[in-house]
């Protein structure tokens, strides 16, 4: 019988130890191994659901961040459409005061200007008056002296008295025609603010420019301008607001026409020439009451536009005959050699003018020289008579 081995005592079977012994420590090691595989998979599982966990929360996390972010984004670009809005909203009550105080302002002119006509009709009115009073005291004055004087200083009084009389109506009359120049100066300016103000209104694009007070040319100059900013012309403006046309209107303006470059010239007036029922072209200038200036400056101005436009067109494409061509045919070349012409006939009909005014003075100086010798012959022959030729010598020429 084996060492290792041992009988049972129920059964007799024999029974290896060291079998029992190796299965036995082989179910330890089995229980040991299924243990830690448990413990494995526990912690496997775990660790999976750590993981899962951790993505869950990194998902959540980077949805807050997005959200987060599209918030604040979101909030910029809020920001910065109210400040946008905000700024554009200044900027119109910014351009919205000053359009008010612009039109404040004009209001104000054209309150003074009507201030200042009555302040000149109230101080021509008391000119008149104080002229009529310093007239009758004058007066009272001369019918005084004329009692009180000899007969001999009575016609010399009269006299003084009527030259005195004269020199205050024609005062009267210079201060009366000064009053009304003032008068229609003030209603003048008047009308050439609305005129300007009309062509800012209508054609905010174009340069509407205002000649200064006391400096030769039209009232105000339009520079007419296209859609990209370029000047294509210039129209110029005379306004008039008078009870009666005047020709010479006509004439001034081409030569102020000629001076600015210009190439249309209009004339805005109260009373149109008496040939002329509505607006039109007279002399190569355009006249027009206010109420018809807006449309016609519109068509002008279209005419203006378009013949740029053509001309823009043609630009590099001849030689120096073309060149010449175009000067001799074009406006500018016109203008000035009809100023030639002009002026040539000016000059000319003043020369005959003068020659006619100076024959006619000296046809009436040779007159006033008969008629002083003739009656210094008289007075000389009357001396004569009276104390001899030797006393006194009155002769003016010789025998």
């Amino acid at each position: 019988m084996s060492e290792n081995k041992i009988k049972c005592p129920n059964c007799g079977t024999q029974i290896d130890i060291d079998e029992v012994l190796n299965h036995q420590a082989e179910e330890r090691i089995n229980e040991k191994m299924r243990l830690k595989e448990n413990e494995l998979l526990a912690k496997e599982k775990e660790f999976e659901e750590k993981r899962i966990r951790a993505q869950e929360e990194y998902k959540l996390r980077l949805e807050a961040d997005r959200q987060r972010i599209a918030k604040e984004e979101t909030e910029k670009a809020n920001q910065k459409a109210k400040e946008e809005f905000e700024l554009s909203i200044k900027k119109l009550e910014e351009e919205n005061a000053a359009r008010k105080e612009e039109n404040q302002a004009l209001k104000n002119q054209r309150l003074e200007l009507l201030k200042k006509e009555e302040a000149l009709e109230e101080d021509r009115k008391n000119f008149e008056l104080k002229l009529q009073e310093q007239k009758k005291s004058l007066k009272e004055e001369l019918e005084i002296k004329i009692k009180q004087e000899k007969d001999s200083e009575i016609e010399l009084l009269r006299k003084e008295f009527k030259l005195r009389e004269e020199q205050q109506t024609k005062l009267i009359d210079e201060m009366k025609r000064k009053a009304e120049q003032g008068s229609m100066q003030l209603q003048g300016e008047s009308m050439e603010l609305a005129l300007e103000g009309l062509l800012k209104e209508a054609f905010p694009f174009d340069l509407i420019e205002e000649v200064g007070k006391g400096v030769r040319g039209a009232d105000c100059i339009q520079t007419v301008r296209n859609n990209f900013g370029q000047p294509c012309g210039k129209i110029i403006y005379e306004s008039k607001r008078t009870q009666a046309f005047s020709n010479e209107w006509i004439e001034k303006l081409k030569t102020d026409m000629r001076a600015q470059n210009a190439d249309i010239a209009i004339i805005v007036t109260q009373t149109m020439p008496k040939d002329m029922e509505q607006f039109g072209e007279k002399n190569g200038i355009w006249i027009c009451t206010y109420n018809e200036v807006r449309a016609l400056a519109h068509v002008l101005r279209s005419s203006i536009l378009k013949v740029f436009a053509v001309s823009k067109s043609q630009e590099n494409k001849g030689d120096k005959m073309h060149l010449l061509y175009d000067y001799l045919t074009s406006n500018e070349f016109g203008e000035q050699w009809k100023a030639v012409r002009e002026g040539f006939l000016a000059m000319r009909h003043s020369i005959d003018t003068e020659r006619s005014q100076m024959e006619k003075l000296w046809k009436a100086r040779e007159k006033q020289l008969d008629k002083i010798l003739l009656n210094a012959s008289h007075i000389s022959g009357s001396v004569e008579g009276i104390a001899g030729t030797e006393n006194i010598d009155i002769k003016l020429i010789e025998e």
